[in-house]
């Protein structure tokens, strides 16, 4: 992920099912319309200062990976992201950004 946004706007209800409806209208597949839909979601809610942080639902989808997404969702509902079944507790998120960036 490019950074991490300052501030999560919850939508309303109504824009949630506005989103759902839009999106289901257009895609059938059902794992492909719920990552459209949280990519959709993300791109309105994450805010960098008062802006944005992303132009599209394709922008947070070329950014973020699944987990990165799972992560903001649940913080967006309130709740405190789970770590995976097989996660490594000692694993160094910061550590392991300065090691990739390296390789690039």
């Amino acid at each position: 992920m490019t950074g991490t946004p300052d501030r999560l706007n919850p939508l309303s209800a109504g824009q949630l099912l506005s989103i759902w409806r839009d999106v289901a209208a257009k895609e059938e597949n059902e794992a492909v319309r719920g990552l459209l839909c949280n990519a959709r979601v993300l791109a309105e809610s994450c805010l960098l200062g008062e802006k944005r942080m992303f132009d599209s639902p394709e922008a947070v989808l070329d950014a973020m990976t699944v987990g990165e997404m799972e992560a903001l969702l649940q913080r967006l509902a309130g709740e405190k992201p789970s770590l995976p079944a097989m996660a490594n507790p000692n694993f160094d998120p910061a550590r392991f950004e300065v090691m990739r960036r390296k390789q690039v």
